[in-house]
């Protein structure tokens, strides 16, 4: 056996001994019981920032008024006061009228972020002690606000969430739910294990404190997003990204090949600029590496033809297992759209060198507007 052989076989096996490992280690974190909320519970404000219409808008926003939390205020950020989600919130205040809540519109162009900067005017109505930043299309569960509350420790600067994707209406929204679970949720809580969790936008539950003593929103905006942004922010405090016991659900609906491509490109960018050299090995995320190698193999008559087929098996065996067990999506469908993600992605790696740019929401953001944050780093 020469020393090529040796790397690639070596190489296989270290590959499915990761995958195998990262998929036991976050069931094992996803079962994690709940610590106690603090007894005095502090007033939390729950900023939602909403830009246009989606199919799930009715329940997602609902979600808000129904936290079983006994201190906490909505702040609904709205930039343009034509923007036809305004008549829902509206009704859903009418609806809650005992819940403390308030719309705000109007924009304020203070960072190359416009999210960040339709939230501006949340910390400017509110002072509370935490400030919880909850995307539009989240799904909050009534204990929502509690378990973030309880996720925090002393050294917590900010408590943040992946979303799991459910009620995919298509195939490529099973594959858009199988980028958000299986893949970047279980990096992210395996990230968390060894103490180096990361945020992700999806929620960022601030200690009010910290953030203004490190700059504010206005700081958030120096990154393409605000959660790497904020995980900058809280390890340069000496603090901790802490992540709760389970994520939250977003709500998926139909999907187009071109939509789940975009926002794939997008946040790969993201991480390319924010943090470069953990971006690099992404390559070797998904089955194909290990695929290739094996059938190389194969053909080099190291190993039987079976064996892909095996690894395969087990690989993708192994990604249902867990999605199984902790109650994500995990049809037929399913499996389908993790072997679909994991040929776009070596293919989105590639792709993601092509440009320094993406729009969002018809905003085009570059990293060329934050250069000089990313050169300091």
């Amino acid at each position: 056996m020469n020393l090529m052989t040796i790397v690639v076989l070596s190489a296989c096996i270290l590959l499915t001994l990761i995958q195998l490992g990262s998929l036991l280690l976050v069931r094992w974190r996803l079962h994690q019981p709940l610590r106690q909320s603090a007894t005095a519970l502090p007033f939390i404000t729950l900023a939602r920032p909403v830009c246009g219409l989606d199919c799930f808008d009715e329940a997602t926003l609902r979600s808000s008024f129904v936290q079983n939390y006994p201190h906490y205020e909505i702040l609904f950020c709205v930039a343009s006061p034509r923007d036809p989600i305004i008549p829902v919130i509206k009704r859903l205040m009418a609806e809650f009228p005992q819940q403390q809540a308030q719309l705000l519109i109007g924009d304020m162009h203070a960072t190359a972020n416009p999210k960040i900067n339709n939230l501006m005017k949340a910390t400017q109505h509110s002072q509370a002690e935490w400030l919880v930043m909850a995307d539009s299309n989240l799904l909050l569960p009534p204990d929502y606000l509690r378990v973030l509350l309880a996720s925090a420790t002393d050294k917590t600067a900010l408590v943040s969430s992946p979303a799991i994707g459910i009620m995919a209406e298509n195939l490529w929204g099973a594959v858009e739910a199988a980028m958000l679970n299986t893949h970047q949720a279980r990096w992210q809580f395996n990230s968390d294990v060894i103490g180096k969790g990361f945020a992700q936008g999806k929620t960022l539950c601030w200690r009010r404190e910290v953030l203004e003593q490190h700059g504010g929103l206005i700081a958030l905006g120096a990154e393409l997003a605000e959660d790497v942004a904020s995980t900058k922010m809280a390890r340069n405090a000496g603090l901790q990204v802490t992540l709760p016991p389970r994520p939250f659900y977003q709500p998926i609906g139909r999907r187009s090949f071109t939509a789940v491509w975009q926002r794939q490109l997008r946040w790969a960018r993201i991480r390319r600029f924010g943090f470069f050299w953990l971006f690099i090995p992404e390559i070797l995320l998904g089955a194909q590496p290990a695929l290739l190698g094996s059938l190389w193999l194969v053909q080099q008559e190291v190993i039987p033809a079976l064996v892909p087929v095996m690894l395969m098996a087990l690989w993708y065996g192994a990604e249902w297992a867990l999605a199984y067990s902790v109650g994500w999506p995990h049809r037929a469908r399913d499996v389908l759209a993790m072997m679909i993600r994991d040929v776009l992605l070596p293919v989105l790696w590639l792709w993601c060198w092509a440009g320094r740019s993406f729009t969002w929401r018809g905003n085009v953001l570059s990293s060329a507007l934050n250069a000089p944050q990313m050169n300091e780093e």
